[in-house]
């Protein structure tokens, strides 16, 4: 059974798909992840369009590193501009699939910007996300099973490796999508050092248990950087009222989470960025994008 505060997430990738299964991707076996950043998640394969987007990695150095933490190796999928330093740092946090191309690609769109991108895998002690066929136990075995603590040392240590390879650590950025997209708001509180994060179509709001007991709305006030967060109107999994109830709470909070703003697509479903999906809204992806760059600017991260 899936956990309550983990079932919108998976009722929003459901409507209008087939059965999310490894026979259901039976196809597409070829674009199956076979190393991080390589590849799709097999559980993505049934809800897959043929739209994804593919950015060269040429003029970047890109591929996978591993980031101590602790002792734990946690492998990671790093794209930067070839030769330069300094360089501003943003984390790319995964969706429920882990970091597969699309997560990969992003953080190389991030490097043809000039950032130094990190997506850490940061389901690398829960399980592998690739390897599941249906959402259902993906969110049951996996996902649910993953600790906000466990996420926050994990992306304070991915921050601490970009800052020794290449990173400034003084322009500190995070994004993030669906599953990601909260984690983002929960880092802009936890690291002070976060100048900016852009939250795309995250979870807001959630009953609190022993591996999640605060919630963007719970820690709106006291925001290290401010927040822009992309949410689509029409997001079966994130309904309006909570994105109301998240304003009002960043309304009575510190200046950073006065700064933060919110940009509501009326038209646009839950997971509109994600390019290699039938949810995928092209203008709105590319605005969303132009407004994220604009963003990390306006608040001194580039």
């Amino acid at each position: 059974m899936l956990r309550e505060d983990l079932k919108s997430e998976f009722d929003s990738l459901m409507p209008g798909h087939p059965r999310h299964s490894t026979e259901a991707g039976a196809t597409r076996r070829t674009a199956l992840k076979a190393a991080l950043g390589v590849g799709y998640a097999a559980t993505a394969l049934p809800i897959m369009a043929q739209t994804a987007i593919k950015t060269s990695s040429e003029g970047l150095t890109a591929g996978e590193v591993t980031i101590d933490v602790g002792g734990f190796k946690m492998p990671a999928y790093r794209a930067m501009p070839a030769g330069k330093t300094n360089l501003p740092v943003v984390l790319v946090i995964q969706e429920i699939f882990g970091v597969h191309e699309y997560i990969a690609d992003t953080a190389r769109r991030f490097a043809k910007a000039g950032y130094l991108a990190v997506a850490p895998e940061l389901f690398a002690r829960q399980g592998d996300a690739s390897q599941y066929g249906e959402v259902a136990k993906l969110i049951a075995e996996v996902v649910s099973k993953v600790p906000d603590a466990q996420v926050m040392a994990d992306l304070d240590a991915t921050a601490k490796w970009a800052a020794a390879n290449g990173g400034d650590a003084n322009k500190l950025a995070v994004t993030g999508f669906c599953w990601g997209g909260r984690q983002t708001w929960l880092y802009s509180a936890h690291n002070k050092g976060v100048k900016a994060g852009v939250a795309w179509y995250g979870r807001l709001v959630g009953a609190a248990s022993e591996l999640t007991p605060k919630h963007p709305v719970d820690i709106a006030a006291a925001l290290s950087g401010p927040v822009l967060g992309l949410y689509g109107g029409k997001d079966s999994g994130i309904p309006l009222d909570t994105v109301d109830k998240m304003k009002a709470a960043l309304s009575g909070g510190n200046a950073a989470a006065k700064a933060s703003q919110f940009v509501v697509y009326p038209d646009a479903p839950h997971a509109f960025h994600a390019d290699y999906r039938p949810s995928f809204q092209k203008d709105l992806a590319e605005d969303g994008w132009k407004r994220a760059l604009a963003w990390f600017k306006a608040n001194g991260v580039a």
